[in-house]
């Protein structure tokens, strides 16, 4: 927690952050956000420019969800205190943050790719200089079958999570939007594309 304090306080006097890029994937529940994400990291194995960043969340692991590090609510609370997150926000009664050496990683000219909520882009364009977002989306009745087949929530439950995802929409010259209702190879090739992007530009703003 300590080296993560350490970074935090040396950025914050220093945002924006420049020199790589920041890319948040963001979307509804079942648009696939966790499957282009694992698609692209296949893609580009090989790729030291590329982080994708494990997320923190006060959820157990367990095979249906994501891959991600799990923090009890108290001790979230201390880490968010200590500086150990570059940002974090509240969604579906969880906590979820990013690790602070994500500042570092794009300070230094890197990639750094999230899946992120819609409601923390505001902070992320002020915080990096260059940020990409990448919206997913998928046909409705395709996000409520996914939503269904995952086991976890009651119909009423999945009925109000689409309402709530249509109730924030994204605009703006840094968003993407790519539409993940048919095969995942489809769109999986047009994120690599936007991260190819990404890259080419954070080796040109490196230089300059």
């Amino acid at each position: 927690m300590m080296v993560s304090a350490l970074i935090e306080r040396e950025l914050t006097e220093t945002l924006p952050i420049r020199n790589g890029v920041f890319v948040a994937v963001v979307g509804p529940s079942g648009a696939g956000k966790d499957t282009l994400i694992g698609y692209a990291k296949a893609r580009f194995a090989d790729e030291t420019r590329l982080e994708f960043v494990r997320r923190v969340i006060t959820r157990p692991s367990d095979s249906a969800s994501e891959d991600h590090d799990t923090l009890a609510d108290a001790a979230f609370a201390e880490a968010e205190a200590d500086g150990a997150f570059a940002i974090c926000w509240d969604a579906h009664g969880l906590r979820y943050g990013l690790p602070a050496d994500v500042d570092w990683a794009v300070a230094n000219g890197h990639v750094a790719v999230a899946n992120v909520s819609r409601a923390v882009i505001p902070a992320l364009r002020e915080r990096y200089a260059n940020l990409a977002v990448v919206e997913i989306t998928a046909a409705p009745e395709i996000l409520a079958n996914r939503l269904a087949a995952r086991g976890r929530e009651s119909r009423g439950e999945v009925l109000a999570r689409l309402a709530r995802s249509t109730s924030v929409t994204l605009s703006g010259p840094d968003v993407t939007s790519i539409d993940n209702s048919g095969a995942k190879e489809i769109a999986g090739e047009r994120f690599a594309e936007v991260l190819r992007k990404a890259m080419a530009f954070s080796d040109l703003s490196s230089m300059i």
